[in-house]
């Protein structure tokens, strides 16, 4: 199965936070299961880096080395089938980020693991 992760489920799973839900963490930590994470949280990630909302403690290119690369994650590249369904979506959600995370769940047909309830308005498969 194809997961895509949304930041903050991503954030908690290298975290090892009890916020991630036990089947969540199942399906990222399972082997047979393809995750991947947008290019947009890492964007997101760097701009909570740069406005001190998000420490990593490493430098952040270091970071997304160990942390992305080193779980075996796949990032999602933004193309523009992804803005131009971004561009249509109904603003149930107002997060940009989280916008066209769903944006490119839609294209892809990857099923999002998220906990941000905001997600259920949208045409995507959610796990949690």
């Amino acid at each position: 199965m194809r997961l895509l992760l949304d930041t903050h489920a991503f954030l908690w799973f290298i975290e090892g936070n009890l916020n991630l839900s036990d089947s969540a963490r199942q399906l990222i930590e399972d082997e047979n299961n393809q995750r991947f994470l947008s290019i947009a949280s890492l964007w997101e990630m760097s701009i909570k880096v740069s406005i001190g909302k998000l420490e990593l403690g490493i430098p952040f290119t270091e970071f997304f080395q160990q942390q992305v690369y080193g779980n075996a994650i796949a990032l999602l590249e933004i193309r523009a089938e992804h803005l131009d369904i971004l561009a249509k979506l109904p603003f149930y959600h107002k997060d940009p980020f989280d916008r066209l995370i769903i944006a490119q769940s839609v294209v892809e047909n990857i099923p999002l693991v998220t906990k941000d309830g905001a997600f259920t308005n949208y045409p995507v498969v959610l796990l949690w």
